[in-house]
């Protein structure tokens, strides 16, 4: 896969990104507010705030993400780009990663920066709010990669965003799990179990890298021909 070629197409998605503001702003908006209404359904006790803090944030990540992937491929698909793409050997391979950079730069990194202020709202202290945005940081990318491919699949399909969260949605659990169980271990105060748990979570970020990439550039050429 062409380096240059990469390059050009994640410039061009964070282009697009930024002629569409509005509709890249919408996950994040999603993520805070909906977040932010739980301590008003829970009521203002700290102890059970901090509890369901971060299972809260993990929990609106994970759909603000399946939000914004429903209609990763279909622009492209739509102005013809997708079957240019396919004329390269690398082509589809390389939009995968060019898409999946730019998710994660915009609806990923912006999830990560406005957690701090949702781990206050919810009274953590700092160090399970550092852990959280630790945490996002490599689970988001998970998000993303398995977002892509389940945008890829459902590509053409009526209903497409609907069956991209019942075909993701299973697959994020083991990620939702170590995500919340490493800022639960801080909170415990086991740094050696939140380890753990980060390090299952960069395991599955790897695993992920390697298979989802090949298999989303497989399931949009089934998709175009």
């Amino acid at each position: 896969m062409s380096g240059r070629l990469l390059l050009a197409l994640l410039r061009r998605d964070l282009k697009l990104v930024q002629r569409r503001r509005v509709e890249a702003l919408l996950p994040l908006g999603f993520f805070i507010v909906a977040a932010g209404l739980f301590p008003f359904g829970v009521g203002p006790e700290p102890q059970t705030l901090r509890q369901i803090g971060p299972g809260v944030v993990w929990v609106c990540a994970l759909l603000s993400a399946m939000l914004s992937v429903t209609q990763m491929f279909s622009g492209d698909l739509q102005d013809g780009s997708l079957e240019q793409m396919l004329l390269s050997p690398h082509g589809l391979l390389a939009v995968v990663w060019g898409k999946v950079l730019a998710h994660c730069l915009s609806a990923g990194l912006s999830l990560v920066l406005a957690t701090p202020l949702l781990g206050l709202l919810f009274g953590m202290g700092g160090a399970e709010i550092a852990m959280l945005c630790l945490s996002l940081l490599l689970g988001t990318p998970i998000l993303s990669l398995l977002g892509a491919l389940g945008s890829a699949l459902t590509l053409g399909l009526r209903s497409g965003a609907a069956l991209v969260f019942l075909l993701v949605l299973p697959l994020t659990i083991p990620a939702l799990i170590f995500g919340i169980g490493a800022v639960g271990a801080v909170e415990a105060g086991m740094p050696e179990q939140a380890q753990a748990h980060l390090s299952l979570l960069g395991a599955l970020l790897i695993l992920t890298l390697l298979g989802a990439p090949p298999a989303t550039a497989a399931a949009l050429r089934i998709a175009l021909d």
